[in-house]
């Protein structure tokens, strides 16, 4: 058994009501929402709670805040995106609880960006700072700057660690089997072996885009954490998933400096006014379309000789970063230009080098309107559950599912572990 020192270890003998495999924006959303509504909690975590790719999310989470907006309208274009692949029934919740979803992160401390000249709804502190991003038809996109998985993970990580859930750290998932009152988990540690049992489990580890980039000698912009492991374990365990093939690549990887490869440029730089420019200085492509029209438009002009090199000779093409307005850059990408300026690169004094990098897993566990997957008692959120955002997902839209669908599984989960 490992120390007290290395983790806070839920006894053997300890009832536990509901297990969150992941400790992502999504796990953590579900394991508040858990312990909230009665259930007694546990998290386990493959290394640490900070270790996950929600952290790493920089560009923001849509919501339908501004007066010309409407969870409708957000529908619409998230089925546009998925070019009508995703699962409508997930898409109205996600859009519906939009709003609901932003009132509860700023409830656990997570404190959006602000102003008051860009449509959002009065306030004090003005209305909300928000940004059309890709594929959308409106301005909903809320920011924490441009480090805005951190600021929502944060604010869950210590709404969690003020309760009373336990963490299981360094608890790598290794199968999941129906036991006796629920489900029995098994996890490699430092120390060899471990098994919890639980009423209901949380899958909600995310996909697997590292790993895969590993596999493919690509780049990726994910966690090293993000290995796919437990949708293969939940699959051995008979459950259904869909759109396993269909993994999406951020548009904009950071190419050179060398520092700043695999980086996801903030596609708030687009949202602001940045456009791609290949070698000729011509715009090609809708820079604000979805994403899997622009990644394969930057594919395509480097394909027809017109892409850019950089030095260590890495395909690239031009992200003219210079249209950014000075003011918006520093209020909404302070966190890309100190990375690049520290790499020796001014983003907004000349334009930086960009190529698609793999980033997420679009497809995953066939989910229902209540998370749960098709095994009983087993929920799933986040990225490691697909229908939600069908084969192409919308940028800002990963933070929202974890939060809406987070909440869900973990409010669900609870009331399935008192029956």
């Amino acid at each position: 058994m490992c120390s007290l020192v290395r983790f806070r270890r839920v006894a053997t003998s300890a009832h536990i009501d509901v297990l969150v495999i992941g400790s992502g924006a999504s796990g953590l959303a579900a394991a508040v929402s858990a312990e909230r509504a009665g259930a007694r909690v546990a998290v386990a975590t493959k290394t640490t709670l900070q270790a996950n790719n929600s952290s790493k999310a920089q560009g923001g989470i849509q919501a339908s805040m501004g007066g010309d907006d409407s969870p409708e309208i957000h529908a619409e274009d998230v089925m546009r995106s998925s070019h009508d692949t995703a699962d409508t029934r997930l898409v109205e919740i996600l859009t519906s609880e939009a709003a609901s979803a932003i009132a509860w992160l700023e409830e656990q401390g997570c404190a959006f960006t602000r102003d008051s000249v860009n449509g959002g709804r009065a306030g004090s502190a003005g209305g909300y700072r928000l940004a059309r991003c890709g594929g959308a038809t409106r301005k909903r996109l809320l920011q924490v700057g441009d480090r805005t998985g951190h600021a929502i993970t944060k604010a869950l990580r210590e709404s969690f660690e003020a309760g009373s859930g336990e963490t299981l750290a360094h608890h790598r998932l290794t199968a999941l089997a129906s036991a006796p009152g629920g489900w029995r988990a098994s996890f490699s540690t430092p120390e060899g072996h471990d098994d919890v049992d639980a009423a209901t489990v949380v899958l909600a580890s995310g996909g697997r885009c590292f790993a895969e980039a590993e596999v493919r000698g690509e780049l990726s912009t994910n966690h090293p954490n993000a290995t796919g492991e437990t949708t293969r374990i939940a699959l051995d365990a008979g459950a259904e998933a869909r759109d396993l093939d269909a993994l999406q690549y951020h548009p904009n990887g950071g190419a050179w400096p060398a520092t700043m490869q695999g980086y996801s440029i903030p596609e708030t730089t687009r949202a602001y006014g940045a456009v791609l420019l290949n070698a000729d200085g011509e715009e090609f492509t809708d820079s604000l379309g979805p994403r899997d029209e622009v990644a394969q438009a930057i594919f395509d002009e480097v394909e027809a000789g017109r892409g850019v090199l950089t030095e260590d000779g890495r395909p690239a093409v031009w992200l003219d970063t210079p249209r950014i307005a000075p003011a918006d850059a520093e209020i909404s990408l302070p966190y890309m230009l100190r990375r690049y300026r520290g790499g020796g690169v001014d983003p907004l004094s000349e334009p930086i080098l960009t190529y698609p990098v793999l980033h997420y897993q679009n497809g995953g566990l066939v989910i229902d309107t209540g998370a749960e997957t098709t095994l009983e008692g087993v929920f799933a959120c986040g990225e490691i559950a697909g229908g939600t955002h069908g084969r192409n997902r919308m940028m800002g839209n990963s933070l929202l599912e974890c939060v809406v669908f987070g909440r869900r599984a973990g409010a669900n989960a609870a009331t399935k572990a008192k029956v």
